[in-house]
């Protein structure tokens, strides 16, 4: 959210919390902890994989094979795009409640698709209705991205806008072997995700922005491996890479040009950055010192286990992995309850509340502003 400086006064009232109206300040620990259910009820399970700013959430319901939308405490199915096969996904979705992700056609062929006020639509594919897609992000402007099938054979990464498939090509890949896929979009049409390389020794995480993809490289240069998964508002970019010329990969931040590494979790050697918000904040999962794989928020450079900040009596064993975090702190993902089941979760930043004393004073001044009658300090 963009502030206006008007006045000193606004700027006293957002640092004690922005009390006329721009939301809650959120601790760096304290959160609350949802579990999304399932459409088997108890008995199943469910892993999530998408939030946008209002709470809504998209993700894959296990017994059911069924993609699900959860939205105001109630999960439901997507449907299908006429198959009755199952493994139905879905991953991303927008400000609007539109989703993406995947379903089986009536013919039995794997296709991407938009959801949208209830109806899902069949994407097609860049090979026709017999190739297969995917979709794995969908952005304000309703422009999808995934991966398809080509006339060649081969997948490419697409982008989906205004009703055309359009294959966005490869970082030099040869038809033989110029694998690509789209993994995520922002609301510039910025486009992440990743491509071999020209002669295809190399995968590489690419940004696709103004119609040229751009190879971002790897931690260790360019005989390194790397795959990009999520962008933010302001083209900022998080994946995983190859690093210390070693077969493990850490998550890493690409931000103003450079390739950062996140690193991992204390003792251990493997992490990976899935999705990221306009703040910067980071979610993913890593190693931990024992082997476990533990859901993580990379907060300012500091990455923390997402299981350390579980309230007691939290009912779950291990959040497995964070795949998505939204502009409100709140994080998705999936892991295990106590009692064994894998089940998809919600985590929510619990609000700080204001000292009394400043409290008062920051009445005291809403008391003096109001006396003005003056609308200009709304923030």
């Amino acid at each position: 959210m963009k502030t206006d400086h008007r006045r000193s006064t606004v700027c006293i009232l957002v640092a004690l919390g922005c009390l006329c109206g721009a939301g809650p300040v959120f601790a760096a620990s304290g959160y609350t902890i949802t579990d999304l259910g399932s459409l088997e009820g108890s008995n199943g399970g469910s892993a999530a994989y998408g939030i946008n700013d209002s709470g809504q959430v998209t993700g894959w319901s296990v017994g059911a094979d069924s993609a699900f939308l959860y939205s105001n405490g109630t999960m439901s199915s997507l449907g299908t795009l006429g198959g009755s096969n199952g493994n139905d996904y879905a991953y991303g979705i927008n400000a609007s409640g539109q989703v993406a992700g995947l379903s089986y056609t009536a013919s039995g062929v794997q296709h991407a698709f938009l959801y949208t006020n209830g109806t899902m639509s069949d994407l097609g594919s860049l090979d026709g209705s017999n190739g297969t897609s995917e979709a794995f992000g969908v952005n304000a402007s309703g422009q999808v991205v995934g991966a398809s099938d080509t006339a060649s054979g081969y997948g490419q990464a697409f982008l989906y806008s205004n009703g055309t498939m359009t294959d966005l090509g490869t970082l030099g890949g040869s038809k033989s072997n110029g694998l690509s896929a789209a993994t995520g979009i922002n609301g510039s049409g910025q486009v992440v995700g990743w491509s071999y390389t020209a002669g295809g020794n190399a995968q590489h995480a690419f940004l696709y922005s103004n119609g040229a993809m751009s190879d971002l490289g790897s931690l260790i240069g360019s005989n390194g491996a790397s795959q990009a998964f999520g962008i933010n508002a302001s083209g900022q970019v998080v994946g995983e890479s190859s690093y210390n010329n070693s077969a493990h990969e850490h998550a890493f931040l690409y931000s103003n040009g450079a390739m950062i590494d996140l690193g991992s979790l204390p003792g251990s050697y493997d992490s990976e950055a899935l999705g990221i918000n306009r703040s910067g904040q980071v979610v993913g999962w890593s190693y931990t010192a024992s082997g476990a794989e533990d859901a993580i928020l990379d907060n300012n450079g500091k990455m923390i286990d997402l299981n350390s900040l579980l309230p007691a009596g939290s009912g779950w064993s291990d959040l497995v992995s964070a795949t998505a975090i939204n502009n409100n702190g709140q994080i998705v993902g999936f892991g295990f309850r106590t009692n064994g089941g894998r089940q998809a979760f919600l985590l929510t930043p619990a609000p700080v509340p204001l000292p009394s004393t400043l409290w008062l004073f920051a009445s005291g001044l809403l008391g003096l502003i109001g006396m003005g009658r003056r609308r200009w300090y709304q923030c």
